[in-house]
């Protein structure tokens, strides 16, 4: 739909005003310099952004995206990892299939959006869904920690409420970015970068201090500390500046989901579409995950080299910093290549890391005088950043899919697809550690598992040519799909989600 045209003198002030204010912006900067300039600068560009959005959604960026996803994803991974193994005391095979499982709640993202941008809550359309975020995460890891005997199963139900109320905050404050890149549509930018910084620097603290953690409190007791970025989301609900709506027609929800999802499926019946879907899935379903496998493998005393929590901290975080260098690689260097020369050889580079692995279980690094130590921090490195080039464009790719007028919504489809195969992913390699009798103490398989994955990493490959030869600056989508809607309506800016490019998740 089409907005009302802004009068040329208005536009001409607007233009005039975001001028001037970025050449205020940048003579202070010039005037500033050395150390004192080099460490002001953050504090200023923070200032700018919450001066002009609001002081608590830049609260809400560095909770959800710094604290919650970041730090809390990274200190919740490597517990998760210890207390199915040490706790629940589960083979790496099922402890794979429940890391699937807890990830149900992202595959339902589009769901999530649709709630949060078309049923508000006494008025509200995001700050209740903050609170019953904060509400899950809180309950969740309290049972966890506080519960002697947890049954199995109510652990994996407490982990996927956990997951749950990441996935609802993750989603809502998406939302409030992309109202907010579109009301001040110059700091877009700073908003992206914004929520990629705080998620890349809480990931890479979180994995740096979770083996000390795990180390000093238990997995349990790890679980309880997790409740503080929980209660801060819970926080950000209530501090969040909002409008309130003070009479909601809750009769227009089902038109309004009912011509959500006609749009939806208009458009991926479209071949320019689907094609491009279905690779992203199959590329990221065939490359089996088979984490919990290599982590058994890394902590036994006897069949591997016995790393401790701390050492197991360290090499995530080393991860982490892989998987920042592949996003800034790619932004410096390849973000203008053609996606289906880029996405052949990110995934050759992918299949091929794949292999350190191999080099690693048979200790034939030893031969070569390096120590485990080393070598595995490598490892994990170039793994992360090579499975970072690979996504990057995947995701460049999915913003080029979104017809206009249902942006947010067929993003959050899109990633919800890719979510989907990640699941395909962690379920297949849990069969194949179970197939290959891959358990707690017998590991005498788990090479052939690691030479199986890397041949399955190179599967995608022969189904490039569902993948559109064209690069980022040109248009994928027909001519049909490209018009947007004329009608005296005003088109809503409430799209559900815009997923930063810097982010990964998973």
């Amino acid at each position: 739909m089409m907005e009302e045209e802004e009068s040329p003198t208005v536009k001409g002030q607007e233009e005039c005003l975001t001028v001037n204010h970025g050449k205020v912006y940048e003579e202070t900067e010039t005037k500033r310099g050395g150390l004192c300039g080099l460490l002001s600068e953050p504090r200023d560009w923070f200032r700018m952004i919450a001066k002009d959005t609001h002081w608590s959604f830049v609260f809400g960026v560095v909770v959800v995206y710094g604290t919650s996803q970041g730090l809390g994803g990274g200190i919740g991974k490597v517990a998760s990892d210890y207390y199915w193994k040490d706790v629940q005391k589960v083979e790496p095979s099922e402890s794979q299939i429940y890391s699937g499982i807890t990830s149900l709640p992202w595959m339902v993202k589009p769901l999530w959006g649709l709630l949060t941008d078309v049923i508000p809550i006494f008025g509200y359309r995001r700050r209740p869904y903050f609170i019953i975020a904060g509400i899950l995460g809180v309950i969740s890891m309290l049972l966890v920690s506080v519960h002697e005997k947890l049954h199995i199963v109510f652990a994996l139900l407490s982990f996927t409420a956990g997951s749950a109320g990441a996935a609802i905050a993750d989603v809502t404050l998406d939302a409030c970015a992309a109202q907010n890149s579109i009301i001040h549509p110059s700091l877009a930018a700073d908003i992206q970068s914004l929520c990629g910084l705080c998620s890349s620097i809480g990931a890479l603290l979180g994995f740096s201090i979770s083996g000390f953690l795990v180390h000093l409190l238990g997995p349990k007791g790890v679980f309880g500390v997790l409740c503080i970025p929980a209660s801060l989301v819970f926080l950000v609900g209530m501090v969040l500046d909002e409008p309130h709506i003070p009479s909601f027609s809750y009769t227009q929800v089902y038109r309004k989901l009912i011509n959500a999802n006609k749009s939806m499926f208009a458009t991926l019946r479209c071949g320019a579409v689907w094609r491009p879907c279905l690779y992203m899935y199959l590329s990221l379903a065939l490359s089996l995950n088979i984490h919990e496998g290599m982590f058994y493998w890394y902590t036994d005393p006897k069949a591997g080299p016995a790393f401790s929590e701390e050492n197991v901290g360290f090499i995530f975080s080393f991860g982490s910093v892989g998987s920042l260098l592949g996003v800034l690689l790619y932004q410096k260097v390849f973000k203008d290549y053609e996606f289906r020369g880029l996405l052949f050889w990110t995934q050759l580079l992918y299949a091929l890391s794949g292999m350190l692995d191999l080099i690693l279980l048979l200790r034939l690094n030893l031969a070569f005088g390096i120590p485990d130590d080393f070598f595995v921090v490598i490892d994990e490195g170039v793994s992360q950043m090579t499975g970072r080039l690979k996504w990057m464009p995947l995701l460049v790719l999915s913003t080029k899919l979104c017809p206009p007028g249902i942006e947010g919504t067929f993003f959050a489809l899109l990633m919800s697809i890719d979510n989907v195969g990640i699941f395909t992913s962690t379920w297949g390699g849990g069969f194949l550690l179970h197939f290959l009798e891959v358990t707690r103490l017998n590991f005498d398989n788990l090479w052939l598992a690691i030479l199986i994955r890397n041949m399955m990493r190179l599967s995608p490959l022969v189904l490039l040519f569902l993948v559109p030869k064209s690069d980022p600056s040109s248009p994928i989508l027909p001519t049909e799909l490209l018009k947007t809607k004329e009608s005296g309506k005003t088109q809503e800016d409430e799209n559900i989600e815009l997923v930063s490019l810097v982010r990964s998740t998973q």
